[in-house]
């Protein structure tokens, strides 16, 4: 590396953990989060108005006269709202914070005359307003979904919240109503309407005043999502998606994920050089890269620097998933980040690969079989394939996925058949002494990415359930046995998490804990395909290259996991296949439509 690397070492560590950051967002956010939850609490159960901690609620923010249950629940609601952003060093997290306890503190003045109440609410706001200048952080991403999101989520907690409501003055209820009437009650209250519960006294206004706060809340919180600008989310432009190609072009044999930084759903920084780049993705407030920086080695610190001067920015939990060992020696040099195996890529070496030997015998007798069965293959590149064709294999794929969503982030491009990727390699199989059906004679697909000039890194598998079993063991073959004359001399196929103690803790003389290790991931596997995947891998004798997360601290990795698992589609908060929007056409590349057209010709 450059004779600047040490110096910019130095610097990106401070940008990271220097000046440490202090405890007063931090603090902020529990106080804000401590406060909310009594005024929740003050609002909704009556005993514990009558309780030692009511004395202290009942001078927090909301709680306030005769409107003290309403005002309570609303701010309650609203400061467990800004409690995250405050924790996170939000800008307009800080800003609603500081309208808001003032307004707290006017109220208890105007209401109550509560000299305590107001100094409480003043003693809030002193550390928000004197350390004004760590809660800097740029807003996330974001597009008018999230008034949808909200909408729902808000909406199924004030119906849970205003059953609560109804059903904690049973002393006070006229006769007893049924879940039915409960959440009848619940439902009209929330829009401001008597429902069909009853109570004595002045329980009855009580309960309709906070139902229809908490209506209000879900109302106001919903419009401003709605109406507020719009954040484009991540994606790659045209501009970004032809430097990419470019850099691929020269530097794109060293890493077999360098071609799934092409993902449209990606956002990209580039070194001030722009020699070379990291794209990531911001799922729930983690910023996460995949694979190692695009292009030139020497000019990865400086599109790292980049990389974390934007998570700082908008305070995003900085990670890295699936990098290679070279990878994560050079992010946790440039940034002070830490290391973690998280399991290996298996790699075929072409030249090597033979049906032959023991060790293939069952490899090679399933193959045989299904080619017995009536099974041919083929394996093309994409441009060499027709329109039609390539509409009836999109197609395929998309009603063979199984699942609503499309899985993959790190090892996945998420499309088919662009005319930018005609470097792709597709294998297909086929049957023709069957009844045709919606798709022809096509029974399984297999995708390739390039990776570099001489290999190619599986990307999907897809398969007719009703076709025989084996059909990708078969594919894989024909595009192994295919590999030569492509000019392909190494195969990626897929990522094996915590191979190296599945492998280990299956030996003679694993330890108690290696093979209680394994015993677990063993049993994950029953959701997460992990053994599976491993022990299909390992049936064509690859070599292994291990695999990195890399990540700030090990309190973060609970929730690098949780958004990697979003990313990769496996925990998904997307509507049903069947509600969501058709997706837009595929955006070729200018190059790639000028090729089209010189193909046309």
């Amino acid at each position: 590396m450059s004779g600047e690397v040490p110096d910019r070492t130095g610097r990106l560590r401070s940008v990271l953990r220097g000046p440490r950051p202090e405890a007063v967002p931090v603090l902020v956010a529990r106080a804000c989060t401590l406060v909310g939850v009594l005024d929740i609490a003050a609002g909704v159960f009556p005993r514990f108005r009558h309780s030692r901690m009511h004395t202290l609620a009942e001078v927090l923010p909301g709680s306030l006269g005769p409107f003290a249950a309403a005002l309570s629940l609303s701010a309650g609601v609203l400061l467990l709202l800004l409690a995250h952003g405050l924790r996170r060093h939000k800008r307009r997290a800080w800003r609603a914070a500081v309208v808001l306890l003032p307004a707290g503190a006017l109220a208890q003045f105007m209401y109550r005359h509560s000299l305590v109440g107001v100094l409480i609410s003043l003693a809030l706001l002193a550390p928000l307003l004197r350390h004004r200048s760590q809660f800097t952080a740029l807003p996330d991403p974001r597009s008018r979904w999230r008034a949808l999101a909200n909408f729902v989520l808000m909406g199924a907690g004030s119906l849970v919240l205003g059953l609560v409501i109804v059903s904690v003055h049973p002393d006070r209820m006229v006769g007893d109503p049924s879940l039915a009437d409960r959440i009848s009650h619940v439902m009209y209250g929330l829009f401001g309407f008597e429902g069909p519960v009853d109570y004595t006294g002045t329980t009855s206004w009580t309960v309709a005043f906070s139902l229809g706060a908490l209506g209000l809340l879900t109302a106001v919180t919903t419009i401003y999502l709605a109406f507020r600008p719009e954040h484009p989310a991540a994606r790659l432009t045209e501009d970004d998606e032809t430097r990419l190609r470019a850099l691929l072009e020269k530097h794109g044999g060293r890493d077999s994920l360098g071609h799934f930084a092409l993902r449209r759903d990606k956002a990209v920084v580039f070194s001030p050089s722009g020699k070379a780049a990291v794209t990531y993705r911001v799922v729930s407030g983690v910023m996460l890269a995949s694979g190692d920086p695009i292009g030139d080695v020497e000019a990865w610190p400086g599109a790292i620097e980049r990389f974390m001067d934007e998570a700082r920015a908008h305070s995003w939990t900085p990670a890295v998933m699936g990098c290679s060992e070279t990878g994560g020696e050079v992010w946790t040099r440039e940034t002070g980040l830490d290391a973690l195996e998280l399991g290996d890529e298996a790699v075929v070496d072409v030249a090597d690969f033979s049906l032959a030997g023991r060790a293939m015998r069952n490899v090679r007798q399933m193959v045989k079989r299904i080619e017995r069965a009536g099974y041919e293959t083929r394996v093309r590149r994409i441009r060499d394939l027709g329109e039609n064709e390539l509409d009836r294999i999109r197609a395929a794929a998309e009603d063979w996925r199984g699942t609503d969503t499309e899985r993959g982030f790190s090892m996945a491009l998420g499309r088919i058949g662009d005319p930018a990727d005609g470097d792709c390699l597709i294998a297909t199989a086929h049957k023709a002494d069957e009844e045709p059906g919606p798709y022809g004679d096509l029974k399984a697909v297999l995708h390739f990415v390039p990776w570099g000039t001489d290999g190619v890194s599986l990307d999907l598998m897809r398969r007719d359930r009703s076709a025989d079993p084996g059909m990708n063991e078969l594919l894989i073959v024909a595009a192994l046995q295919a590999a030569p004359r492509l000019g392909i001399t190494r195969v990626s196929l897929n990522f094996a998490m915590f191979r190296a103690a599945l492998a280990r803790g299956e030996k003679i003389g694993a330890g108690p804990v290696l093979r209680a290790w394994r015993g677990l991931l063993v049993f994950l596997s029953r959701w997460f395909q992990i053994e599976s995947l491993y022990k299909f891998n390992a049936k064509f004798r690859p070599y292994w290259e291990p695999r990195f997360v890399v990540y700030r601290s090990s309190r973060d990795l609970p929730r690098i996991g949780l958004a990697a698992m979003q990313a990769e589609g496996f925990v998904s908060l997307a509507l049903p296949r069947v509600l969501r929007r058709r997706p837009k056409p595929l955006r070729p590349c200018a190059h790639a439509v000028t090729e089209r057209g010189a193909r046309a010709a």
